[in-house]
């Protein structure tokens, strides 16, 4: 089974702790079983919650020295985060990345990615609060404030708080496809859609707020995904100026609707690929992209590989009718 290991460093927030056990802890395959087992690994004697979460301290079974057996490494963030961890727990981190786990960061974990230098040349990003530190500690990082995450394969970083859910969301779904992470976000009460290019900078309409919510357009734009859909339509579906639309777009999701609307059509071809035997051409017509050239285009640049390499990477479940393709 796939071991996540969790390093939690003294001072670990315990919000970004407990996200890589929400989302790999959630994770099954088609029968329920689980996916992944995730270690929380500790220094001897324990470490302490930052202050927000008043005394608390956490000791577990898995020392830091754990991270040599783990397919996949997280640090989330932790209150001393200017400070580098411990030469040794640097030496673990840069072997662990050695022998070829995964290693990721929640907010600022970043900068004990970057102290055991992971980051050198890569592009990276952290809590917008603390990008500008980050890049100025760390010339040799590429650091990105805006964006929600980065993935350069070994190394992925995020931003705060639940960018570290779309983050995991985003690496289960490179490990399982789409439905598999798709099913871990319906699980976690998680939008499945929020990749990595998103912006940081995003306002949450309070519930009371009238005029605003998007949610009913995203729905009906989901139904609408064989077919073309225009910004004058999209905005006609919301009663509201095609300006007004792409506003609340940037404000609420961070994306513009075409953005949003390319994603939504990617995920869903990745989901007909897991699960029907719909031939590309199909698949490409039940995705509003007309073309399996344009399909081709589209999904390549997006998820980095075919749809027939796609296919045959994560194609797990038996074939559903055809007509479901508009489900």
């Amino acid at each position: 089974m796939h071991v996540v290991a969790v390093l939690a460093l003294d001072g670990v927030v315990a919000f970004d702790l407990a996200v890589p056990g929400q989302v790999f802890g959630s994770s099954t395959g088609e029968r329920g079983a689980p996916l992944y087992e995730v270690r929380v690994c500790t220094a001897p004697g324990g470490v302490r919650a930052a202050p927000a979460f008043g005394a608390m301290r956490l000791e577990t079974p898995w020392g830091p020295e754990a991270l040599l057996d783990a397919d996949t490494v997280v640090v989330p963030g932790h209150e001393s985060f200017r400070e580098p961890p411990p030469e040794e727990v640097l030496e673990l981190l840069r072997a662990a990345a050695g022998r070829g786990a995964r290693v990721a960061s929640i907010c600022v974990g970043a900068f004990a990615l970057a102290a055991a230098g992971l980051l050198d040349g890569m592009r990276a990003t952290t809590h917008w609060r603390h990008a500008d530190e980050l890049a100025l500690r760390h010339p040799a990082v590429e650091v990105d404030p805006a964006v929600l995450f980065v993935d350069n394969g070994s190394v992925a970083t995020s931003a705060g708080v639940a960018a570290g859910i779309d983050l995991c969301l985003h690496l289960v779904r490179g490990d399982h496809g789409a439905t598999v992470a798709a099913r871990t976000a319906r699980r976690i009460v998680m939008p499945p859609q929020r990749d990595g290019g998103q912006a940081q900078f995003i306002r949450h309409e309070a519930p009371g707020d009238t005029g605003t919510a998007l949610q009913p357009t995203l729905a009906w734009m989901e139904a609408q995904l064989h077919r073309p859909l225009t910004l004058d339509e999209i905005a006609r579906h919301g009663a509201t100026s095609v300006r007004t639309l792409t506003r609340r777009f940037r404000a609420q999701l961070g994306t513009t609707p075409l953005q949003w609307l390319l994603r939504a059509r990617i995920h869903r071809a990745q989901q007909l690929l897991e699960s029907t035997d719909l031939p590309v051409e199909q698949v490409a017509a039940a995705t509003g992209f007309g073309s399996p050239v344009t399909l081709r285009a589209h999904f390549t640049r997006a998820v980095g590989t075919s749809p027939r390499a796609y296919r045959s990477s994560f194609r797990a479940r038996p074939p559903v009718p055809r007509d479901a393709a508009r489900a």
